[in-house]
C-alpha cells in the first residue's frame, strides 16, 4: 500500500513540476525582465504607423485613384484603420492592381501570407515584422478595401487620420459604390504588356 502511495505522490510531483514548467514558473529560459515588459507603443503611436502603411501603399499605386477614409474600429488593446477607394478597379485591370499592391508590399518587408485569386472578389493579405496585418479586398462594382490591423498595444486615446483623403471623406458613415473612372483602372480592355 505505500509503495502505491509513494507511486502516486511520484507521478503527481512529476505532473505539476510539469505543468509549473509548461505555464513558464519553474525550469523558464526567459529572462524575468522579458516576462513583465509590455508593449512599447500606444495605440496612437500603432494608428500612426498604420496610417503610414496605407500613405506608402497609395503613393505606390500608379497611376493614382481616388480613396476615402473608412471606420476606425478599436479593440481593448488594437485598432484597424480602413480606407475604400472610390475609383472604379475594372476586372480586367483587377490583377494588375492587386499586382502592384502585392510587390510594393514584398518590397516593404511584409510577408505575403495569402493570396485569394477569386475573379469578382479577390484579395491579399500580408503582415510586416512589427505584428502588423495587412489586407487588400475587391468588393462590389470593382471597389478595392484596404485595412490595417495593429497589434496588441497599450492602450491610449486615437485620433482621425490626418492625411486628408483626396476626394470626398465618407469616414464616420456609408461609404457608396466607386463613382470615380479611371482611363486606366476602370478600362475594360486588359492593360498592355509592358516591353
Amino acid at each position: 500500500m505505500k509503495a502505491r502511495h509513494r507511486i502516486a505522490h511520484a507521478t503527481v510531483s512529476a505532473a505539476a513540476t510539469l505543468l509549473l514548467a509548461g505555464c513558464g514558473l519553474i525550469g523558464s529560459e526567459t529572462p524575468s525582465t522579458e516576462k513583465t515588459k509590455g508593449p512599447t507603443m500606444n495605440m496612437q503611436d500603432a494608428a500612426d504607423r498604420a496610417d503610414a502603411i496605407l500613405d506608402a501603399t497609395f503613393k505606390a499605386i500608379k497611376p493614382g485613384v481616388q480613396w476615402t477614409h473608412g471606420e476606425t474600429t478599436t479593440g481593448s488593446c488594437d485598432l484597424s484603420r480602413r480606407r475604400a477607394v472610390m475609383t472604379v478597379i475594372s476586372e480586367q485591370r483587377r490583377g494588375n492592381f492587386l499586382g502592384l499592391i502585392q510587390r510594393h508590399w514584398e518590397g516593404e518587408g511584409f510577408e505575403i501570407t495569402a493570396v485569394n485569386k477569386d475573379k469578382d472578389l479577390p484579395a491579399i493579405y500580408a503582415e510586416s515584422s512589427d505584428g502588423f496585418t495587412l489586407r487588400m479586398s475587391i468588393g462590389g462594382k470593382g471597389q478595392a478595401f484596404f485595412e490595417v490591423a495593429t497589434p496588441c498595444v497599450k492602450e491610449s486615446a486615437v485620433s482621425d487620420p490626418t492625411t486628408p483623403s483626396n476626394g470626398p471623406n465618407y469616414a464616420g458613415g456609408p461609404i457608396p459604390r466607386p463613382d470615380v473612372t479611371s482611363d486606366f483602372w476602370s478600362s475594360d480592355s486588359p492593360a498592355p504588356a509592358k516591353s
